[in-house]
Protein backbone atom coordinates (compact mmCIF):
# COMPACT_ATOMS: atom_id res chain seq x y z
CA UNK A 1 0.00 0.00 0.00
CA UNK A 2 1.41 3.38 -1.04
CA UNK A 3 1.31 6.15 1.55
CA UNK A 4 0.84 9.65 0.18
CA UNK A 5 3.42 12.23 1.14
CA UNK A 6 2.03 15.13 3.19
CA UNK A 7 1.11 18.32 1.40
CA UNK A 8 2.61 21.73 2.17
CA UNK A 9 1.27 24.37 4.53
CA UNK A 10 1.72 27.73 2.80
CA UNK A 11 1.73 30.83 4.99
CA UNK A 12 -0.15 33.33 2.84
CA UNK A 13 0.29 37.09 3.33
CA UNK A 14 -2.93 39.05 2.90
CA UNK A 15 -3.23 42.71 2.06
CA UNK A 16 -3.16 45.10 5.03
CA UNK A 17 -6.62 46.36 4.07
CA UNK A 18 -9.02 46.18 1.18
CA UNK A 19 -6.99 47.30 -1.80
CA UNK A 20 -5.01 46.36 -4.87
CA UNK A 21 -3.40 42.98 -4.29
CA UNK A 22 -1.09 43.54 -7.27
CA UNK A 23 0.55 46.42 -5.40
CA UNK A 24 1.74 44.25 -2.49
CA UNK A 25 1.74 40.63 -3.66
CA UNK A 26 4.07 39.21 -6.29
CA UNK A 27 2.61 37.43 -9.30
CA UNK A 28 4.17 34.13 -8.20
CA UNK A 29 2.52 34.40 -4.78
CA UNK A 30 -0.89 35.06 -6.33
CA UNK A 31 -0.43 32.12 -8.71
CA UNK A 32 0.32 29.83 -5.77
CA UNK A 33 -2.82 31.02 -3.97
CA UNK A 34 -4.96 30.34 -7.04
CA UNK A 35 -3.77 26.73 -7.12
CA UNK A 36 -4.94 25.98 -3.57
CA UNK A 37 -8.33 24.45 -2.77
CA UNK A 38 -8.04 24.32 1.02
CA UNK A 39 -7.50 27.28 3.36
CA UNK A 40 -7.38 27.80 7.11
CA UNK A 41 -8.27 31.32 8.20
CA UNK A 42 -8.88 33.39 11.30
CA UNK A 43 -12.10 34.68 9.72
CA UNK A 44 -13.51 32.78 6.71
CA UNK A 45 -15.63 35.76 5.63
CA UNK A 46 -12.70 38.16 5.29
CA UNK A 47 -10.59 35.36 3.81
CA UNK A 48 -13.15 34.96 1.03
CA UNK A 49 -13.04 38.72 0.41
CA UNK A 50 -9.25 38.50 0.11
CA UNK A 51 -9.44 35.51 -2.24
CA UNK A 52 -11.93 37.45 -4.37
CA UNK A 53 -9.22 40.11 -4.85
CA UNK A 54 -6.88 37.43 -6.17
CA UNK A 55 -9.53 36.35 -8.73
CA UNK A 56 -9.10 32.57 -8.40
CA UNK A 57 -10.99 31.91 -11.63
CA UNK A 58 -13.52 29.60 -9.99
CA UNK A 59 -16.52 30.00 -7.68
CA UNK A 60 -15.44 30.90 -4.15
CA UNK A 61 -18.04 28.44 -2.86
CA UNK A 62 -15.92 25.63 -4.27
CA UNK A 63 -12.99 26.56 -1.99
CA UNK A 64 -12.89 24.99 1.48
CA UNK A 65 -12.07 27.42 4.29
CA UNK A 66 -11.81 26.24 7.90
CA UNK A 67 -11.73 28.58 10.90
CA UNK A 68 -8.75 28.90 13.25
CA UNK A 69 -9.13 31.70 15.77
CA UNK A 70 -8.39 32.36 19.44
CA UNK A 71 -11.39 30.27 20.44
CA UNK A 72 -10.24 27.18 18.55
CA UNK A 73 -9.25 24.49 21.08
CA UNK A 74 -5.74 23.11 20.76
CA UNK A 75 -7.24 19.65 20.30
CA UNK A 76 -8.78 20.80 16.99
CA UNK A 77 -5.45 21.70 15.40
CA UNK A 78 -4.78 18.14 14.24
CA UNK A 79 -8.14 17.93 12.48
CA UNK A 80 -7.27 21.06 10.49
CA UNK A 81 -4.07 19.36 9.35
CA UNK A 82 -5.70 16.07 8.33
CA UNK A 83 -6.22 17.06 4.66
CA UNK A 84 -2.57 18.17 4.51
CA UNK A 85 -1.36 14.90 5.99
CA UNK A 86 -3.41 13.16 3.31
CA UNK A 87 -1.49 14.99 0.58
CA UNK A 88 -3.47 18.21 0.08
CA UNK A 89 -1.67 21.58 0.07
CA UNK A 90 -3.19 24.23 2.32
CA UNK A 91 -2.96 27.98 2.79
CA UNK A 92 -2.99 29.73 6.18
CA UNK A 93 -4.48 33.25 6.03
CA UNK A 94 -4.46 35.83 8.81
CA UNK A 95 -6.80 38.80 9.10
CA UNK A 96 -4.15 41.10 7.61
CA UNK A 97 -0.51 40.87 6.59
CA UNK A 98 1.66 37.86 7.32
CA UNK A 99 0.08 35.01 9.28
CA UNK A 100 1.36 33.55 12.56
CA UNK A 101 2.51 36.95 13.94
CA UNK A 102 0.30 37.90 16.90
CA UNK A 103 -2.01 35.37 15.30
CA UNK A 104 -3.42 31.95 16.29
CA UNK A 105 -1.94 30.48 13.11
CA UNK A 106 1.38 30.12 14.92
CA UNK A 107 -0.06 27.04 16.68
CA UNK A 108 -0.89 25.46 13.34
CA UNK A 109 2.60 26.10 11.95
CA UNK A 110 4.17 24.57 15.05
CA UNK A 111 1.98 21.48 14.89
CA UNK A 112 2.73 21.11 11.17
CA UNK A 113 6.45 20.95 11.98
CA UNK A 114 5.80 18.37 14.68
CA UNK A 115 3.89 16.17 12.24
CA UNK A 116 6.43 16.40 9.44
CA UNK A 117 4.54 18.84 7.22
CA UNK A 118 6.56 21.32 5.19
CA UNK A 119 5.82 24.93 6.20
CA UNK A 120 6.48 27.42 3.39
CA UNK A 121 6.23 31.19 4.00
CA UNK A 122 5.22 33.33 1.02
CA UNK A 123 6.49 36.86 0.55
CA UNK A 124 4.11 39.72 1.34
CA UNK A 125 3.47 42.75 3.56
CA UNK A 126 4.29 42.62 7.26
CA UNK A 127 3.07 45.71 9.10
CA UNK A 128 5.63 45.14 11.86
CA UNK A 129 8.64 45.13 9.53
CA UNK A 130 7.29 47.91 7.31
CA UNK A 131 6.82 50.11 10.37
CA UNK A 132 10.28 49.29 11.71
CA UNK A 133 12.16 50.07 8.50
CA UNK A 134 10.23 53.31 8.00
CA UNK A 135 10.63 54.49 11.61
CA UNK A 136 14.29 55.47 11.55
CA UNK A 137 14.68 53.82 14.96
CA UNK A 138 17.18 51.16 16.08
CA UNK A 139 16.68 48.20 13.75
CA UNK A 140 19.49 45.85 14.81
CA UNK A 141 17.92 45.36 18.22
CA UNK A 142 14.15 45.32 18.45
CA UNK A 143 11.39 43.33 20.12
CA UNK A 144 7.77 42.81 19.10
CA UNK A 145 5.31 42.49 21.98
CA UNK A 146 1.97 42.11 20.20
CA UNK A 147 -0.89 43.61 22.21
CA UNK A 148 -0.33 45.44 25.50
CA UNK A 149 -2.79 45.08 28.40
CA UNK A 150 -6.14 46.80 27.85
CA UNK A 151 -6.79 48.14 31.38
CA UNK A 152 -5.02 51.46 32.07
CA UNK A 153 -3.02 50.54 35.20
CA UNK A 154 -1.60 47.38 33.63
CA UNK A 155 -1.05 49.12 30.28
CA UNK A 156 0.84 52.00 31.92
CA UNK A 157 2.98 49.54 33.85
CA UNK A 158 3.79 47.64 30.65
CA UNK A 159 4.77 50.86 28.86
CA UNK A 160 7.11 51.85 31.72
CA UNK A 161 8.74 48.42 31.56
CA UNK A 162 9.20 48.63 27.79
CA UNK A 163 10.65 52.13 28.01
CA UNK A 164 13.09 50.97 30.69
CA UNK A 165 14.10 47.96 28.60
CA UNK A 166 14.58 50.17 25.55
CA UNK A 167 16.79 52.59 27.48
CA UNK A 168 18.86 49.79 29.01
CA UNK A 169 19.41 47.81 25.80
CA UNK A 170 19.07 50.57 23.19
CA UNK A 171 16.35 48.39 21.70
CA UNK A 172 13.26 49.47 19.77
CA UNK A 173 10.03 48.20 21.31
CA UNK A 174 7.20 47.41 18.86
CA UNK A 175 3.55 46.75 19.70
CA UNK A 176 0.04 47.02 18.28
CA UNK A 177 -3.52 47.61 19.41
CA UNK A 178 -7.04 46.90 18.20
CA UNK A 179 -7.71 49.99 16.01
CA UNK A 180 -10.68 51.30 17.98
CA UNK A 181 -8.50 51.41 21.13
CA UNK A 182 -5.62 53.31 19.49
CA UNK A 183 -6.52 56.65 21.14
CA UNK A 184 -6.32 55.12 24.61
CA UNK A 185 -2.93 53.54 23.90
CA UNK A 186 -1.55 56.76 22.45
CA UNK A 187 -2.82 58.71 25.47
CA UNK A 188 -1.05 56.27 27.79
CA UNK A 189 2.20 56.58 25.84
CA UNK A 190 2.08 60.37 25.99
CA UNK A 191 1.26 60.31 29.68
CA UNK A 192 3.82 57.72 30.78
CA UNK A 193 6.89 58.08 28.59
CA UNK A 194 9.73 60.53 29.08
CA UNK A 195 9.54 63.68 26.92
CA UNK A 196 12.72 62.66 25.08
CA UNK A 197 11.62 59.10 24.28
CA UNK A 198 11.15 58.63 20.55
CA UNK A 199 7.75 57.41 19.35
CA UNK A 200 6.87 56.28 15.84
CA UNK A 201 3.31 55.53 14.77
CA UNK A 202 2.86 53.83 11.40
CA UNK A 203 -0.76 54.00 10.27
CA UNK A 204 -2.68 52.56 7.29
CA UNK A 205 0.47 51.01 5.84
CA UNK A 206 0.26 50.32 2.07
CA UNK A 207 -3.15 52.06 1.96
CA UNK A 208 -3.99 55.45 0.40
CA UNK A 209 -4.06 57.14 3.82
CA UNK A 210 -0.65 55.79 4.87
CA UNK A 211 1.15 57.85 7.51
CA UNK A 212 4.47 57.20 9.29
CA UNK A 213 5.45 59.79 11.89
CA UNK A 214 8.44 59.64 14.24
CA UNK A 215 9.17 62.28 16.85
CA UNK A 216 9.86 62.86 20.54
CA UNK A 217 7.05 62.33 23.03
CA UNK A 218 7.23 66.06 23.83
CA UNK A 219 6.42 66.89 20.20
CA UNK A 220 3.60 64.32 20.02
CA UNK A 221 1.99 66.01 23.02
CA UNK A 222 1.77 69.27 21.02
CA UNK A 223 0.13 67.62 18.03
CA UNK A 224 -1.85 64.46 18.73
CA UNK A 225 -3.56 62.80 15.73
CA UNK A 226 -6.85 60.92 15.76
CA UNK A 227 -5.96 57.25 15.24
CA UNK A 228 -9.35 55.75 16.05
CA UNK A 229 -10.24 52.82 13.78
CA UNK A 230 -7.01 53.21 11.77
CA UNK A 231 -4.71 50.13 11.88
CA UNK A 232 -1.43 51.27 13.44
CA UNK A 233 1.91 49.97 14.68
CA UNK A 234 3.58 51.72 17.64
CA UNK A 235 7.35 51.84 18.23
CA UNK A 236 9.36 53.49 21.02
CA UNK A 237 13.06 54.04 21.57
CA UNK A 238 14.25 55.63 24.80
CA UNK A 239 17.14 57.74 23.59
CA UNK A 240 17.64 61.21 22.22
CA UNK A 241 17.32 61.65 18.48
CA UNK A 242 20.73 61.84 16.81
CA UNK A 243 20.56 64.88 14.54
CA UNK A 244 22.31 64.54 11.21
CA UNK A 245 24.43 67.41 9.85
CA UNK A 246 22.14 70.00 8.26
CA UNK A 247 18.99 68.57 9.84
CA UNK A 248 16.29 71.02 10.91
CA UNK A 249 16.56 72.20 14.51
Amino acid sequence: MTTLAPGTLYLIPATLGGGDADAVLATGVQDRIRRLDYFIAENPKTARAFLKLIAPGRPLQSIAIERLDHNTPAAAIDSLLEPVLAGCDAGLISEAGCPAIADPGALLARRAHERGVRVAPLVGPSSVLLALIASGLESQRFAFHGYLPVKPPARDQAIRALESRSRKNRETQVFIETPYRNPQLLASLLGVCSPDTLLCVATDLTLPGESVRMSRIADWRKNTPDLKDRPSVFLILAERLRRLPGAAK
